[in-house]
């Protein structure tokens, strides 16, 4: 009876201690920020409407040829001086019809440069960045499209001198899934930064100050190193509402994870190559939120695990029971979702906990991998749907 008691007490301790760090995960480190808003919020000033600096405009591709042509007529919408506005595009050694298509639409202020051999993302923006004139790059990817009004917006908050980078908003038209999920991001984004900073730009989507570019490393997420080295030198990364891009959902669940997995293990070398920025006395209130943004976001699946198991002991109880009832079926919907059973793949029911599920099990196997010491090199631009 003794040992029953004391299984039980352990199991009781484990299942609240997961669930509680499910729950701030997700919901209460939101509420915190929503709270921390309202004590400290920093403001930015911004003097002029028509604030328009030299720009350069970086798209890095590789074999883009089913979305490089839409992306460049998109780029000649879009509304700025074009004798401020250059636009780079580089090639990482594409081998299909990438450059035929690039070189057949380039207009007066865009310029195509290739790296001869595939050298991976971060040697195709440093190459990008060399040429680089203006005073504000503007990093985006083709598989984004920008509002006519994006460039505009993303520069006027570097008017304020404390701000090093500005993140727009990949908006993602979708009920459940990868755009629900991008909704929820785009939230907490925009609460840090009014606390202080942001802890990850925007990788399809976001600008930095030339002058305090640094060079991009290989294995290592670009949109959140830079926002590493922002925060680093003493400046804040923000975010601007009104900059924005619309895109599309990731093909298949299976192409989620892959990219899920790729940006993690990078996103995990970033920081902690940085882990000096997580020390309080440091960064103040920035470690608090790379801390509840990042490192407490990436321990989720072990405690999902762990709140299955120690459910798993506690079934006698009926609230107990319950929840355990209420997890198996949120996982078995995410089943029946992957192998389209029933349309759930197309439904809200099935899409929030494939996608949940999903991104946690990507989040286990980007552990693994960082663990072991494999990284990914070499970046493979998702495939978006059509």
């Amino acid at each position: 009876m003794a040992q029953i008691l004391n299984t039980t007490g352990v199991a009781e301790f484990v299942f609240w201690f997961s669930l509680a760090a499910v729950f701030y995960a997700y919901f209460g480190y939101p509420v915190l920020l929503y709270l921390l808003s309202g004590l400290m919020r920093k403001r930015i000033y911004v003097e002029k409407r028509d604030y328009t600096p030299a720009v350069s405009l970086l798209i890095p591709v590789h074999n883009e040829e089913s979305v490089i042509e839409r992306k460049l007529r998109n780029t000649l919408e879009i509304d700025y001086p074009p004798d401020r506005l250059e636009v780079v595009i580089i090639s990482d050694g594409s081998t299909d019809r990438t450059k035929e298509i690039v070189e057949r639409n380039l207009s007066g202020n865009m310029r195509f440069l290739e790296l001869p051999m595939r050298s991976g993302k971060a040697a195709a923006l440093n190459y990008g960045l060399k040429s680089a004139t203006g005073e504000i790059v503007v990093f985006s990817d083709s598989s984004i499209m920008l509002d006519k009004n994006a460039i505009k917006s993303i520069v006027l908050k570097f008017q304020d001198p404390s701000v090093g980078c500005v993140s727009g908003e990949d908006h993602i038209d979708e009920p459940g899934g990868e755009g629900l999920y991008g909704r929820y991001e785009l939230f907490l984004r925009n609460l840090e930064s009014r606390v202080h900073s942001i802890v990850g730009a925007s990788g399809s989507f976001y600008a930095e100050r030339r002058d305090v570019c640094e060079p991009f490393r290989e294995g290592l997420a670009p949109d959140f190193l830079s926002v590493l080295n922002i925060v680093g030198k003493g400046y804040r990364a923000i975010t601007e509402p009104a900059a924005f891009g619309t895109m599309t959902s990731v093909k298949s669940a299976k192409d989620e994870f892959r990219r899920k997995a790729r940006t993690l293990v990078r996103g995990m070398a970033a920081l902690f190559g940085n882990a000096r920025l997580m020390n309080p006395l440091r960064t103040g209130v920035f470690s608090l939120e790379l801390l509840s943004h990042k490192v407490a976001r990436w321990l989720v699946p072990f405690f999902m695990v762990s709140l299955l198991v120690s459910n798993a002991f506690l079934l006698r109880s009926l609230p107990y029971s319950t929840f355990f009832a209420l997890q198996a079926s949120f996982y078995a919907l995410a089943g029946l979702a992957i192998f389209r059973i029933g349309g759930l793949h197309e439904r809200t029911l099935g899409r929030v906990p494939l996608y949940f599920t999903t991104v946690n099990a990507a989040i286990l196997y980007a552990w693994f991998l960082y663990a072991t010491g494999i990284r990914m090199e070499i970046w493979n631009p998702s495939k978006r749907q059509a």
